[in-house]
């Protein structure tokens, strides 16, 4: 747990792991199926300052949403959302597939890459602001936990062995293949029975969290295979805007389910 928090988020930890550092097939698959408990670790710190705002005042969601996505986002050093510039930025070139991948790899980001991170910023706070003026001010925090999950539940279901990698080195190479289906499927069971859970204790739509759930998950996996057959396979990159975008749907069903 430790190794993801350090890799992944900017939360204090005794050792942070270093870009030099060597790492493993085995210790990656071990990150990856950590990863959706740090995605609701994250949540609850991202919840917990949204439902502050509300218990100020409850008529206050819109900023308390925009509390919660932006603590969400920098709690995890923004690296999913670079992610998610770098894919938009090569898949919008419409370019060769190694010519996309060079642009994916340069540090830099281009007028697609601004253009998905502010409208995935847009689209969470919105559907976070929905949730949270239903009246229930924990409610957001639990909306924060599932949606963080799960998003970090696709992702661990990109590291499936059969997943291919588009390069033959970088991160993306290394995790991907990296988990097992056993392992996945338990992962991905949890965190259907915790998103039911606490849309039970939040008096949401149980049915409506369990049935967005699913389809989020359903939708990154249709994404993701998509990005894979026009790039050749995973990237690091594409990992990071699985996540962002399975986050986006889930808080986008949520608050259409109620």
């Amino acid at each position: 747990m430790s190794l993801a928090v350090s890799m992944f988020s900017v939360l204090p930890v005794p050792h942070r792991f270093q870009s030099g550092e060597r790492l493993d097939r085995k210790r990656a698959g071990q990150v990856l199926l950590w990863l959706p408990a740090l995605g609701a670790l994250l949540g609850a710190v991202a919840g917990l300052a949204a439902v502050a705002v509300l218990e100020r005042d409850k008529a206050a969601s819109l900023l308390a949403a925009a509390v919660g996505v932006l603590l969400l986002a920098a709690l995890a050093g923004g690296l999913h959302l670079d992610g998610l510039a770098d894919t938009a930025d090569g898949l919008a070139s419409r370019a060769p597939r190694e010519q996309a991948l060079e642009i994916m790899r340069r540090s830099d980001i281009g007028p697609f890459g601004v253009l998905a991170i502010a409208g995935l910023l847009l689209l969470d706070t919105a559907a976070l602001s929905e949730i949270g003026a239903a009246g229930h001010p924990w409610r957001v925090l639990a909306a924060l936990v599932v949606a963080a999950t799960t998003g970090r539940v696709a992702a661990t279901q990109a590291g499936l062995t059969r997943v291919p990698a588009a390069r033959s080195g970088g991160f993306g190479a290394l995790v991907t293949g990296s988990v097992r289906v056993g392992p996945v499927l338990a992962l991905t069971a949890l965190t259907l029975a915790g998103g039911g859970l606490l849309a039970w204790s939040s008096e949401a739509s149980l049915p409506g969290w369990l049935i967005t759930q699913v389809a989020a998950l359903t939708l990154g996996y249709l994404g993701r295979r998509q990005i894979s057959a026009r790039l050749g396979g995973m990237t690091g990159d594409v990992f990071g805007a699985v996540i962002e975008t399975t986050t986006a749907l889930t808080l986008l069903g949520m608050a259409l389910a109620r």
